[in-house]
């Protein structure tokens, strides 16, 4: 009945194929159990073939732009894309928790494509959102790219997921990779695009969150794999422009992890083709940092100095939170000036829905 009705009101059939479940090592679900409400999905991806569809893909080349789409648990492997034909999808783990729904793929920069091009940093997104609007709850995105499986492969970006579109927003989402796990990006230089994260994980190591995004992460747990060499990472690579007042602001987030003290960098300056107007700007407020990071806290980018860069923290705890020279803080006036809602706000006064 249910699939009787969902072709009447879509006008299509049923699309793809059943997958074949794939095994992903547990990670730590971020903390807090809350859930915003959501509307009643207008289809289901069920990998099993008891909903409307078996493939993420197919499901939201069917529905309408504002519909929700429901995914039963399981693991869904393959590319997917939200166009900006799309606004307004909202994508939800029926799950008990968001580790049940996996949405996955596993090419990197250096992965060959079928013409024997390389993917590229872009192209490698297991998932990219041009769809304005887009919400996500209660699962999880990851890239499987294999680095030691792929000795061949030199360039080994692997984004889990590539924003580019305004107003997006995530809900107790996981975020899995190695290097480049989260690109929180824009439609190009210069235009802005928000994005919240609320209550999320992401995991990785080499400028896993990073872009020109105006973003914010709220109560996230963000962790630092251990990649075994010197330094072992950086937490994010943020290419701000410089006519933007805004670009990653971490609020009341844990960073945590298992590499050895003092070896990871909390952000570097990332320029984009080498673009003098990407300033890029990291703050860290009211957060708790674990001893990977060192009183030396952030990191020059090839020949762009940290200190030209828009990087600072305010209040932050831990046994990384190391006073220190080499780590810039907000006085209480700038801090004022920089929270939550005015990252988001925008000329429009956004304000997410889970956002409380």
């Amino acid at each position: 009945m249910r699939r009787r009705r969902f072709l009447e009101l879509a006008g299509g059939g049923l699309a793809g194929t059943a997958l074949t479940a794939t095994v992903v090592s547990p990670a730590q679900a971020a903390p807090g159990r809350g859930r915003s409400r959501a509307a009643p999905p207008f289809a289901v991806v069920a990998a099993d073939g008891s909903g409307d569809f078996t493939t993420i893909q197919a499901a939201i080349d069917a529905v309408p732009a504002g519909n929700t789409i429901g995914v039963r648990p399981g693991t869904y492997r393959g590319q997917v894309i939200v166009p900006s034909s799309k606004s307004q999808i909202t994508l939800t783990g029926m799950g008990a928790t968001p580790d049940s729904v996996v949405i996955a793929d596993d090419r990197a920069n250096g992965t060959l494509k079928p013409d024997g091009t390389p993917w590229g940093t872009t192209g490698s997104a297991s998932v990219t959102i041009d769809g304005a609007g887009f919400r996500a709850r209660n699962l999880t995105f990851a890239n499987l790219f294999d680095e030691a499986a792929h000795p061949e492969i030199t360039s080994r970006q692997a984004v889990a997921v590539l924003t580019r579109a305004d107003r997006v927003e995530f809900d107790r989402v996981r975020f899995l990779a190695n290097q480049d796990t989260l690109y929180t990006n824009s439609s190009a230089a210069g235009v802005i695009a928000r994005a919240y994260f609320r209550e999320c994980y992401v995991e990785g190591d080499v400028d896993f969150i990073f872009g020109r995004a105006s973003a914010v992460f709220d109560r996230c747990r963000i962790h630092s794999l251990n990649r075994d060499s010197s330094p072992s990472g950086y937490v994010t690579a943020p290419s701000t422009d410089i006519a933007n007042a805004h670009g990653l602001l971490f609020h009341r987030c844990m960073l945590t992890s298992d590499a050895p003290a003092g070896s990871v960098f909390l952000g570097r300056p990332w320029h984009p083709s080498n673009d003098p107007n990407a300033i890029g700007q990291t703050l860290i407020r009211e957060s708790w940092i674990g001893a990977h990071v060192g009183a030396t806290a952030w990191s020059d980018f090839g020949t762009w100095s940290w200190r030209e860069a828009r990087l600072a923290e305010y209040h932050n705890r831990g046994p990384g939170a190391i006073p220190s020279a080499d780590r810039p803080q907000l006085s209480d006036a700038e801090a004022a000036e920089n929270t939550m809602a005015a990252f988001l706000r925008g000329s429009d006064g956004w304000r997410p829905q889970s956002c409380k």
